[in-house]
């Protein structure tokens, strides 16, 4: 039997990617696809190189070559784009090259697995259904996987997910006392220290509910950010938001961070989620001026001599901080 080149393995990951797109798979087509990622050990990477870069892809489609950082406006989407399958029959070594342009790593995962990032690092995760998971710094998840349910615990940090419809199999995200279901979406999950859970939907719809609570679960639909008491009351409170603000709280995709209206005490506290040089702010009146840019999320020494010239103010490095004051 002759072995399939690289360019036929592509080829053929980027037409079950394209069916999942359409819908999901049906359980005739879930059999085979399983047997077509059985059947060579470069399949699984080639499927998870195609998912990753086509969800990097749209995101950054998403942000637009013309993206204003000053008002976060969304770009207009081209009026005519190529076919799914076409767009998704590009190389694995340009997906690669892709995902590694981004300033972060992906890999693949089938039934179980626990993924992690540390400070300052964002990764790509294919799963064997067909979703994705963006990890964004310091975050941490544990994948379980069965034939009746795709279960997610968010363990801690935040994640994106872009969830393959498959009405058959529910799609939930645990983070502490909140579960978060979906059949086909994308959404973020937000899980920080003493803080409520966070859910933010870019697309489609999600159901929260806390099963310990006896809340009666809430459905929320694209640009709405949701917020989940982390007690035995389980209060959540939802709220749309506008679609410039859904980009924004994105950003870290890309490496970036952005801010419209923060203080710069919040952004300092921001930026220590991603690296280990400490923003200290000695001047209190200075900590709570408003501040709105799109900044390297990896960078607080450019952050601070940035906005150090815009509010008049002088940063001083030392070692391990960066000092901002008037």
């Amino acid at each position: 039997m002759t072995a399939k080149t690289a360019n036929q393995i592509d080829a053929e990951a980027a037409d079950w990617a394209a069916r999942a797109d359409r819908g999901g798979l049906s359980p005739g087509e879930s059999r085979q696809f399983q047997h077509w990622l059985a059947g060579d050990a470069r399949c699984p990477g080639a499927y998870a190189r195609i998912r990753a870069l086509a969800l990097y892809t749209e995101r950054a489609q998403a942000l637009g070559a013309d993206f204003d950082p000053g008002s976060f406006a969304p770009a207009q989407m081209p009026s005519r784009a190529p076919s799914r399958r076409r767009a998704l029959r590009i190389g694995g070594a340009i997906a690669a090259t892709a995902l590694i342009g981004a300033g972060g790593a992906w890999q693949a995962l089938r039934l179980r697995g626990r993924v992690s990032t540390g400070k300052g690092e964002t990764k790509v995760v294919a799963l064997q259904d067909g979703s994705v998971v963006t990890l964004n710094t310091d975050s941490g998840i544990l994948v379980r996987y069965s034939e009746t349910v795709r279960e997610i615990e968010l363990l801690h940090g935040e994640a994106l997910f872009d969830v393959a419809k498959n009405k058959r199999r529910p799609f939930v995200v645990t983070a502490g006392r909140t579960n978060v279901r979906a059949i086909g979406t994308s959404f973020t999950v937000s899980r920080m220290e003493a803080t409520p859970v966070q859910v933010l939907v870019r697309e489609g719809v999600v159901e929260i509910f806390a099963p310990a609570s006896g809340v009666t679960p809430l459905r929320i639909s694209a640009n709405t950010l949701a917020e989940v008491a982390q007690d035995r009351e389980g209060t959540i409170n939802a709220n749309p938001v506008p679609v410039a603000q859904v980009h924004r709280q994105m950003a870290w995709q890309d490496g970036h961070l952005a801010f419209e209206g923060e203080t710069l005490a919040q952004a300092a506290a921001k930026f220590a989620r991603y690296s280990d040089t400490r923003i200290v702010i000695d001047d209190p009146a200075l900590a709570r001026e408003e501040i709105a840019g799109l900044f390297k999320a990896t960078d607080p020494v450019g952050f601070a001599h940035t906005i150090a010239v815009s509010l008049n103010a002088h940063a001083h490095i030392r070692e391990g901080e960066v000092h901002l004051a008037r």
